[in-house]
């Protein structure tokens, strides 16, 4: 090759430290889980129909803007898909087995079952009310809204990097679920890959046929990258750990569990309006005793760490934008909580209440504050 065509393969060829350089820029995956649990959180002080919209409008902003190409982000459409099966499954079992909400405006009545004697407050069929199904939807939009903000956790967060960053006590728990929550997408991505290829070949990819002839494939699949992920974390001695004293297992132990039982109790608390004086003083305690039990049980896990992630200033206004909307929704449900709540006997329209759907927007800050998503690689002939 001529020294004229040196220069120009040099600049074509992709330079090295470009991954490294978006890695350090990247955000913790730490920051984008308490964003997404927090929304979660705020989802749950709240019915209104339209603070739960805006709530999946923000995270979905988010998943669009900051969703990196990579096959484990793609995750957030099953998420979306499974939040509409509870809105459905929920529409339908009110409508089978009846609302506990009593309602004027009939829309259809179903022929009901006559129940023996022991089944009594349990119906099948009967009158369906606009009041009962509106009640069941409003509820059913809460954990629908939950679910979505987990999708975003998932389809925002890299599961491996995740991984790098818990506690070496819960090391071996965490390669389990970021296992299952990283093989998850693959097997979507799988399911879309073999379905297009028989589409391709002319043969059917739906139905119960095509599901048969699709998930062979992919079990098949997920097995060979079970058997790869244990030979090489086999290789890489998973497993091993010091030796620590028994006082010291002991004393990690008790810590662990009683801060566990401590933050169970504190979410109790704030959860229900008994438990609002308890709540918050049971809950940091709880947090604390388990925060010095993982550390205590980090020192029996021996390994180290390449290129930890860093925990920025980025990941703290992360952080905080979902922690200020779920402290706003607290708040707002304590000292208004017909807006939050809307009633639907008389059976109204809900009303958007205007500062907390302002605390929700606060939410979008991630999408202003991280960086762009790294553009897929695609390869150009030189």
């Amino acid at each position: 090759m001529g020294a004229g065509g040196t220069p120009s393969a040099r600049a074509s060829a992709p330079t090295p430290a470009a991954p490294h350089r978006h890695r350090a820029t990247a955000l913790h995956p730490g920051a984008w889980w308490l964003w997404a649990l927090s929304l979660g959180t705020a989802a749950t002080r709240t019915t209104n129909p339209l603070l739960l919209a805006l709530l999946i409008t923000v995270s979905a902003y988010v998943v669009i803007t900051r969703r990196p190409h990579a096959p484990w982000s793609r995750s957030y459409g099953a998420f979306v898909k499974l939040a509409l099966a509870v809105l459905l499954i929920r529409l339908l079992f009110t409508t089978l087995l009846g609302s506990p909400i009593p309602g004027t405006h009939t829309l259809l009545t179903l022929p009901e079952v006559p129940l023996p004697d022991w089944a009594q407050g349990i119906r099948l069929g009967g009158r369906v009310t606009a009041e009962g199904l509106t009640f069941a939807l409003y509820d059913a939009m809460k954990l629908a809204t939950l679910l979505i903000c987990v999708g975003a956790a998932n389809a925002l967060a890299n599961p491996s990097r995740l991984l790098k960053s818990l506690p070496g006590a819960l090391y071996e728990m965490g390669v389990a679920v970021v296992v299952a929550l990283t093989f998850a997408p693959n097997l979507i991505a799988d399911v879309h890959r073999l379905r297009a290829a028989r589409r391709l070949r002319g043969r059917p990819d739906r139905g119960v046929r095509g599901l048969l002839q699709v998930g062979l494939p992919v079990l098949e699949g997920a097995l060979e990258r079970s058997v790869a992920l244990a030979a090489a974390m086999d290789a890489r001695g998973y497993g091993r750990t010091a030796q620590v004293p028994a006082r010291v297992r002991r004393t990690t132990a008790a810590l662990t569990l009683g801060g566990l039982l401590g933050v169970c109790a504190g979410t109790y608390g704030l959860l229900t309006a008994a438990g609002g004086t308890y709540g918050i003083p049971v809950l940091l305690a709880g947090v604390a005793a388990a925060v010095a039990g993982l550390w205590l049980g980090g020192r029996r896990t021996v390994r180290t760490r390449y290129r930890p992630d860093r925990w920025d200033a980025r990941a703290w206004l992360v952080t905080a934008s979902g922690a200020t909307v779920a402290a706003l929704l607290f708040l707002a449900a304590a000292r208004d909580p017909a807006a939050l709540h809307p009633g639907v006997i008389p059976l109204t329209a809900p009303a958007l209440p205007l500062w907390p759907a302002a605390a929700v927007l606060v939410g979008l800050l991630p999408a202003f504050v991280t960086p762009a998503p790294e553009p897929p690689s695609s390869k150009e002939p030189s």
